[in-house]
């Protein structure tokens, strides 16, 4: 029987996303890729620390048990194949199973999400993202400056998302960004009972959906839509989700008010946002990802 990840939530990642290669990556930048790929190599017994994905990665892992192999993830760097023998090694030693991996030297490795199926992809470099989301991919720049995930909700995975460009599409945003906001709290009050059109990330908020309700008792997937949305638009977002068949845990219509203290209390293993503003500002308390994506990023 040929090998497939058709049946599987597939999220591909870059080894800075997994885990923290600052001090390796300040070498790279610098244009030494040789001294780069040695340090990695003078490094390959010394396991990497986590990164800021690293405990959502953990946790959608664990979803995995014997023969039922639900989550697949797998390495896209521009990393080097040598430096990929430390990623690998650092997985096994924090007992993350990784299998798979795409080392493209330099080279962006954006195009390998197509034969994966990616639900998902994780990556520090904007460039490499941008063209994901432009393929169609859900997509999100880690900010590797971002505050750790807590240890709180050991067999969750909390996940929160920004609602317009991200779930939704950006159609009632660029109303906001073009007329202000009465014109767009009067645009989503009359159109309050048709859906927005999907956003990069309704598939992956669907795949986590699916993989929720075929999965066991031992893990389970916490959402939640933290929006700078407020009544009355909060209904038309609402009136989305219920028509997409899927529910979110929690939902947060703050009006503009900052996200990142709100986050602090729910407390996700990853925040993705289109807006820099409110991503930067969550950043300090959560881990968290800039989705390039709408109206707001043009």
């Amino acid at each position: 029987m040929s090998v497939t990840l058709e049946d599987k939530l597939v999220v591909a990642i870059s080894s800075r996303a997994l885990f923290d290669f600052e001090e390796e990556n300040r070498v790279f930048d610098s244009g030494d890729a040789a001294g780069y790929m040695r340090l990695q190599l003078d490094r390959l017994e010394q396991p990497a620390a986590p990164g800021i994905a690293f405990s959502l990665i953990r946790k959608l892992l664990a979803f995995n048990e014997g023969d039922q192999q639900r989550v697949e993830v797998v390495i896209l760097s521009r990393n080097d194949p040598v430096s990929g023998m430390r990623v690998f090694r650092s997985a096994q030693a924090h007992g993350i199973a990784l299998q798979r991996g795409v080392f493209s030297q330099g080279r962006s490795p954006y195009g390998y999400l197509r034969p994966l199926r990616a639900h998902l992809f994780l990556s520090a470099n904007a460039d490499d993202v941008r063209q994901a989301l432009a393929a169609g991919f859900p997509a999100a720049r880690v900010l590797t400056e971002s505050a750790q995930a807590g240890s709180n909700h050991p067999n969750e995975v909390r996940i929160a998302f920004d609602g317009d460009a991200v779930l939704f599409s950006d159609e009632a945003e660029q109303v906001f960004q073009a007329q202000g906001l009465q014109a767009f709290q009067d645009h989503e009050r009359r159109k309050a009972a048709q859906p927005l059109p999907g956003g990069p990330f309704k598939p992956l908020l669907a795949a986590l959906h699916r993989l929720q309700r075929d999965g066991d008792a031992r893990m389970r997937i916490r959402t939640a839509l933290v929006t700078a949305r407020s009544a009355p638009a909060h209904e038309r977002a609402i009136r989305t989700l219920m028509d997409w068949k899927i529910d979110v845990d929690e939902a947060m219509f703050l009006g503009g008010l900052p996200k990142g203290e709100f986050l602090r209390e729910f407390e996700p293993d990853f925040f993705f946002d289109d807006q820099t503003r409110h991503v930067d500002h969550a950043a300090r308390h959560v881990p968290s990802g800039h989705v390039a994506a709408g109206v707001a990023n043009r």
